[in-house]
């Protein structure tokens, strides 16, 4: 686990993290999926699970590099460095996809987690009745998150940190998504949109040596929910990867039939064929919030009622999702068998 890294590992690695940034920011998508599928997800957990008393001991004690070796610094480091450049790069280019192709990326996404499916389940061995009563257990929960309402944005700071606290679990938990989880709890725009672009306002400010915005109480204020939904999102990491340590060292199998199941009840979130419910008045006319946007309320999800061009479209972007995450099974085979 702990081994010196090529630069071509290291290049990959930053590369997964793009991927897993990219994957926590879709709603729906979890970045815990391209952690299993692409092969490092319980490195990911045992990693965090490291950042404990013992290294808070050796941090305080100055002991730097021990600190580094313990907690596995480089794995964690070059991962996080990729989801850090995703959220200021990949990010902003799928934001500008949805708008502007959201069914076709909403296909891509449904087929990637198929294949995802497909790739964890091929591995899995015998099932019995156990296991498909633990998978059930995850279908059940998965497709009953999909289909709960979304409350109202709520920047008070106790609410935005448990926001970040439960939002995280995307990254630890695959089919959980944690954007998902902040549409329903009405904070996705407020956190992973607004105060990002403040945050990458103030930085590009900086850049240019303007300073006014400290005197900008709505970008202060934006900073700040920033600020306590990201110490929300570390607290909930490091608890979160315990809890999941100790359940993937005692029940594997069963977690991974959970962990199979919920991915598969995530699918209603990404269906591609879906319309946007809005929270009207009496006279029928969309309600916006405070910040004047539309309030939505839901989804209708639907079957398409006629085989067009687009319709077409969709269903080749779904077999690409799938092929994706099927040729990283390809690569990683190939890779395996010339390592031989």
């Amino acid at each position: 686990m702990y081994e010196n890294r090529s630069l071509s590992d290291k290049t990959w690695l930053v590369l997964k993290g793009l991927g897993m940034g990219a994957a926590n920011k879709v709603p729906g998508v979890s970045g815990g999926v391209v952690a299993f599928v692409a092969g490092f997800y319980e490195e990911f957990i045992y990693s965090l699970q490291k950042v404990n008393r013992k290294a808070f001991k050796l941090l305080l004690g100055g002991r730097f590099q021990s600190f580094y070796r313990y907690t596995n610094g480089q794995f964690l480091s070059l991962l996080i460095l990729g989801m850090i450049i995703s959220y200021f790069s990949i990010s902003k280019l799928l934001d500008y996809l949805i708008d502007h192709y959201e069914l076709y990326v909403w296909s891509a996404f449904f087929g990637m987690i198929i294949g995802s499916i497909y790739f964890i389940a091929k591995d899995f061995g015998d099932w019995n009745r156990k296991y498909a009563a633990y998978l059930l257990c995850g279908v059940i929960a998965g497709v009953g998150i999909s289909f709960l309402e979304p409350a109202k944005e709520n920047s008070n700071l106790f609410f935005v940190f448990f926001c970040g606290i439960i939002s995280v679990s995307g990254m630890t938990l695959p089919g959980l998504s944690g954007s998902f989880i902040l549409i329903l709890f009405g904070n996705y725009v407020l956190l992973l949109v607004d105060s990002v672009n403040a945050l990458f306002d103030t930085f590009a400010n900086i850049f240019q040596w303007n300073f006014s915005w400290i005197y900008d109480p709505e970008r202060i204020e934006l900073l700040k929910v920033l600020a306590v939904f990201s110490l929300g999102s570390l607290v909930g990491l490091v608890s979160l990867s315990h809890l999941l340590a100790y359940v993937l060292k005692r029940f594997k199998k069963a977690t991974y039939a959970v962990i199979i199941g919920f991915i598969a009840g995530s699918l209603g979130v990404v269906w591609p064929w879906k319309e946007k419910k809005y929270d009207l008045d009496a006279l029928g006319q969309i309600q916006f919030d405070n910040n004047g946007r539309e309030i939505i309320t839901g989804y209708n999800r639907f079957f398409p009622s006629e085989f067009n061009t687009e319709t077409t479209m969709a269903i080749v972007f779904v077999v690409i999702g799938v092929l994706i995450v099927l040729s990283l099974d390809w690569y990683d085979n190939h890779k395996k068998k010339h390592n031989v």
